[in-house]
């Protein structure tokens, strides 16, 4: 038995239910718990072990149901549905940011400089453009650039751990 039938025997109960109670239908669990799968075969290679297998696959699973909600315009939410799917999509989004902060502080530590600091300095210490520019005697433009090149770095990183934006 390969590792990938291991990692399908343990976690394909969890993701479908997962999948159950965020759509509440069980077709559309069904379909999405595959796709989830079939996304994760595709993926394990690159997969680090950087945060529990559980949560890397209901993060594609999420992922993978936001994309079909997208494409099947004709699933329909009902206003009495809707308190409880905020409920339920705002719980694994916590879960999912937290998982993703502590992965976007380890990769945080791998990244070049002026990029780390630049990107610390303007989410962390919340600073402008033109501030981070005076630290490094830079323009305001640079600083903007150096961001924007600091946050490509680290999406193109959380894409190679599974994590869609």
């Amino acid at each position: 038995m390969t590792d990938f039938e291991e990692i399908y025997k343990v976690y394909f109960k969890d993701v479908y239910l997962y999948m159950i109670r965020l759509s509440g239908n069980e077709d559309i669990a069904e379909e999405i718990t595959a796709d989830t799968f079939f996304k994760a075969l595709k993926a394990i290679d690159s997969f680090r072990g950087d945060c529990d297998v559980r949560v890397w696959l209901c993060q594609i699973a999420k992922n993978s149901y936001y994309s079909y909600l997208k494409k099947n315009k004709k699933a329909v939410i009902t206003q009495e549905s809707l308190p409880e799917l905020a409920d339920k999509i705002s719980i694994v989004d916590e879960i999912t940011k937290r998982d993703e902060a502590r992965l976007i502080g380890k990769i945080l530590h791998t990244i070049d400089e002026p990029y780390k600091e630049v990107f610390m300095w303007r989410v962390y210490a919340d600073m402008s453009f033109k501030e981070i520019g005076q630290i490094f005697s830079k323009s305001e433009n640079w600083a903007c650039v150096t961001y924007h090149r600091a946050k490509k770095i680290i999406r193109k990183r959380l894409e190679e751990y599974g994590y869609e934006n």
